[in-house]
């Protein structure tokens, strides 16, 4: 197959979501946003993705206007004047490339560290579901009922001030053990109140978020949920072992209105259950049949972290074969976009590289150094 007959290079709409290609910009931390406002070196970031045919960018993380969102300096916000005037500079870059963008809302929850240089104010403690970072290793403080109402809010917000500055939608974070993830996760969820319980009740927290994002922004407003069996705490962790509670899972927050599945995985290749060759997004796809973004070392022949050391492992580079697997997952429907992370951070024109079979002049982005990627 020419790499340029590829589905990943057809056109898809997908509601008012109309994309170039199948290629999905991931969502990577740089900390390049000086106390928390986007400025014109951002902006010029997306804007050259954008021109240079990316079919749709997720931003970074943004911290939503929580008092502990933050973990890190430098991250930037999707809160307050001076950041939201930011984004929307961003927004009309990008646009005027041809371009669409989503801001990807973040809250770290319990990754947070008082007094670790995140603002904008240092000495609030990070706070989770239920005080913990992994289970029974304590971090910050439980959040109470009212404190998730807070957060709910702050999600809503950042999606309202998101559709007012020209966002073509939003994904909320729910990967990685980060805070939506902790309201998912067993291990970090041991609440006794409606956002604890079993698998579905778990989803309680995202479910109202989305809900309320449907209300207050329209039917028509797309929302992405990014989730993620394995955590930053442990890379083998499994949220579903099984199909049937992957489903238990998943419906609820469909059913509120997620549009969208972006499905974390290392590697798009891996198969998720026994008996079956689908991969963490086809899974997705056939429980609830929305559209979904897979993702995970697309372009190489093997993943490139050794997940019990967490080092970087040597790999065979660029591999065609990778691309071809891609294309064969594509066109049986299996799911409808690829998310590229590493790849685009390093190479800008990458799309058009891989497009006109110009593997050879891709960087070996396996290995990237490996900071500042989530």
């Amino acid at each position: 197959m020419l790499l340029s007959e590829s589905p990943l290079f057809n056109p898809i709409e997908l509601g008012p979501l109309h994309l170039k290609n199948r290629i999905v910009m991931a969502p990577m931390t740089r900390t390049f946003s000086p106390g928390g406002i986007p400025n014109e070196l951002v902006t010029a970031y997306y804007a050259r993705r954008a021109k240079n045919e990316v079919g749709l960018i997720i931003t970074e993380g943004t911290c939503v206007g929580h008092k502990a969102a933050n973990a890190y300096a430098n991250v930037p916000f999707i809160y307050g004047e001076e950041a939201l005037a930011g984004w929307k500079n961003v927004v009309e870059a990008v646009h005027k490339e041809g371009g669409k963008i989503v801001p990807q809302l973040w809250h770290v929850g319990a990754i947070r560290r008082a007094g670790k240089g995140a603002g904008p104010d240092e000495s609030v403690p990070g706070y989770s579901p239920s005080g913990l970072v992994a289970k029974g290793k304590p971090s910050g403080e439980a959040l109470t009922h009212e404190d998730v109402k807070e957060v709910i809010e702050a999600f809503v917000k950042a999606a309202e001030d998101s559709k007012a500055i020209g966002f073509d939608g939003v994904e909320l974070h729910g990967a990685h053990g980060y805070l939506l993830d902790q309201f998912f996760w067993a291990d970090t969820n041991e609440r006794t109140d409606e956002y604890g319980g079993d698998i579905a009740g778990r989803t309680q927290v995202v479910v109202e978020i989305v809900q309320k994002i449907k209300q207050r922004c329209g039917q028509d407003f797309p929302v992405i949920l990014r989730f993620s069996q394995w955590k930053q705490q442990a890379y083998k962790a499994k949220l579903a072992n099984t199909p049937e509670e992957l489903e238990a899972f998943l419906t609820p927050m469909s059913d509120a209105g997620v549009d969208i599945f972006h499905c974390s995985t290392r590697r798009f290749w891996v198969a998720e259950f026994e008996g079956s060759d689908l991969n963490l997004a086809g899974w997705t796809k056939t429980i609830t049949g929305k559209p979904c973004i897979a993702v995970g070392s697309v372009g190489l022949n093997s993943g490139f972290i050794d997940e019990e050391k967490r080092d970087m492992i040597e790999t065979s580079g660029v591999s065609k074969e990778s691309f071809e697997n891609l294309a064969n997952r594509l066109n049986d429907g299996e799911f409808e976009m690829v998310a590229i992370g590493r790849a685009l951070l390093q190479d800008p024109e990458w799309v058009a590289k891989v497009r006109d079979n110009r593997l050879d002049e891709l960087s070996d982005y396996s290995k990237t150094c490996l900071t500042k990627l989530y």
